[in-house]
């Protein structure tokens, strides 16, 4: 068992670098249409339905956010999330605090907890 700081480091590096750099099968097809000119506007009825859809009683992010907050600011807060996405489709860049992350897994019980 493990129990220094940098121990326990080095063992959740190598499990992530696993984790995350597994290669998976692609055939490397796109179905996407390419879309010339602007981008069309992000509307409130997409946004609405998009919140409703959100998963409830999980754990904020970084920003300290969880969904039942999102769904409770009703149609004042539909707008100010459409607004901040077309502003960001527009101008062509994700703002920078949104780029970070933390990946924290949870064994839940269930395997192996080493794999």
């Amino acid at each position: 068992m493990i129990v220094d700081g940098k121990g326990i480091k080095d063992i959740w590096n190598e499990y992530m670098e696993k984790l995350m750099n597994e290669e998976n099968k692609w055939d490397h097809k796109i179905s996407a249409e390419v879309k010339e000119g602007p981008a069309d506007c992000i509307r409130m009825t997409e946004v609405r339905a998009v919140l409703k859809k959100m998963k409830r009683h999980k754990e904020p992010g970084l920003s300290g956010l969880v969904a039942e907050m999102m769904q409770a600011t009703g149609d004042i807060g539909i707008q100010r999330i459409s607004d901040l996405c077309n502003g960001i489709v527009k101008e062509g860049s994700i703002p920078e605090d949104w780029k970070s992350s933390v990946v924290l897994p949870i064994y839940k019980g269930k395997g192996d907890p080493m794999e």
